[in-house]
C-alpha cells in the first residue's frame, strides 16, 4: 500500500496554560529588570489587544499604559476598537495623534504611488509611534511590551526600530493562528479576532493582501520549515503550494537580519555584546529605557 500522505496542520498550544507561561514571564522581565509597570501601543488589532491583555494578567491595571497613536487616515473603527479594550481591562490610557509628527517627513518623500513608496510611508509611522512609546515609557517609568507575532517576525513583516522595538516580546513565538486562540482564552472582543488584519498605515490596507497568502496558508508552511524543519521538497510532497513554500522559504532568510543584533566589527580581545556580556538578569538592573 502506498504510505499515507504527510500532514501539513496548523500549529496547535493550550491557551488557558500559555497564558499562564506568557504571563509568569512578563512578571519575571519585570522583576529582572526592576520595572512594575508596562507600557503598549494600541491599535485595536488584535495582536496589541492580545498583548494588553496578557500584560493586564500580570500587573495590575493602574500599571499598564496603553497609548492610541491614530494618523489622520486611521480607521475610526481600529480607534473605537482600542477604546474598547481600554475600557475592558480598566487600564490607563493617552491617545498620541502621530499626523503632525510624520507628515514633515511624508512631505520629504513626496507624492506618488507604488508599493515602495508605501513601505516608506508606513516604516516612517511605524517608527514615529515607537518614539512616542519609549518617551511615554520614560515618564512612566515602564518597560515597552512588543505586539509582533511570531508569523510577522520570521516573514520579517515589521519595521526595525518601529513596531519590532521593545523591551519584551511576549507573543513573539505565537503563529498568527495560534495567538487568536490564545485571544479567544483571554476574553478578546471576537469583533477583534475576527477582523480582518491591518496594519492600518493606509487606506484599505490589509495584511493578507501584502502578503500574498492568508495567514494560516502561511502558518502551515512556516510550522514545517522552522519546527519542524522540513525541507521545501516535503513540503511540496506533503500538498503545499511550490511557489508559495519557495518564496516563504526565501522570505525566512532574506529577513534574517531583523531578528539579530546589529554585528559588531571585532577590533579588541572583549567586544561588546560579544565577549563583554553582562546577564539580563542582574538583579537590579535597569534595562527598559
Amino acid at each position: 500500500m502506498p504510505a499515507e500522505p504527510e500532514s501539513t496542520p496548523l500549529p496547535e498550544l493550550d491557551p488557558v496554560q500559555t497564558i499562564e507561561v506568557i504571563a509568569g514571564f512578563i512578571r519575571s522581565q519585570l522583576e529582572q529588570t526592576g520595572f512594575e509597570r508596562l507600557v503598549v501601543g494600541l491599535s485595536g488589532g488584535v495582536d496589541s489587544t492580545a498583548a494588553a491583555f496578557l500584560a493586564a494578567r500580570a500587573v495590575p491595571a493602574g500599571n499598564l499604559l496603553a497609548v492610541r497613536m491614530p494618523y489622520r487616515t486611521s480607521s475610526p473603527d481600529s480607534e473605537a476598537d482600542a477604546q474598547l479594550v481600554v475600557e475592558t481591562l480598566g487600564c490607563r490610557t493617552e491617545r498620541v495623534d502621530i499626523t503632525p509628527m510624520v507628515e514633515p517627513m511624508l512631505q520629504l518623500i513626496g507624492p506618488g504611488d507604488g508599493p515602495a513608496l508605501q513601505v516608506r510611508r508606513g516604516n516612517v509611522m511605524a517608527r514615529q509611534r515607537m518614539i512616542v512609546l519609549y518617551d511615554r515609557s520614560a515618564a512612566f517609568d515602564a518597560l515597552v511590551l512588543g505586539t509582533s507575532n511570531k508569523t510577522e517576525v520570521l516573514l520579517g513583516y515589521s519595521t526595525l526600530h518601529g513596531d519590532m522595538a521593545a523591551a519584551l516580546q511576549p507573543i513573539g513565538d505565537l503563529y498568527k493562528s495560534q495567538l487568536r486562540s490564545v485571544a479567544a482564552a483571554l476574553g478578546v472582543p471576537e469583533r477583534i479576532i475576527g477582523k480582518e488584519p491591518s496594519a492600518d498605515l493606509w487606506p484599505g490596507q490589509t495584511d493578507e493582501s501584502e502578503l500574498g497568502a492568508s495567514y494560516d496558508d502561511l502558518d502551515r508552511i512556516l510550522f514545517a520549515l522552522v519546527d519542524r524543519r522540513w525541507t521545501v521538497d516535503r513540503c511540496v510532497g506533503a500538498g503545499l503550494e511550490r511557489r508559495l513554500v519557495e518564496w516563504v522559504a526565501r522570505r525566512v532568510a532574506q529577513t534574517e537580519f531583523k531578528r539579530q543584533p546589529a554585528p559588531v566589527a571585532k577590533i579588541s580581545l572583549r567586544t561588546p555584546g560579544i565577549d563583554h556580556l553582562y546577564p539580563r538578569r542582574r538583579p537590579g538592573s535597569r534595562r527598559g529605557s
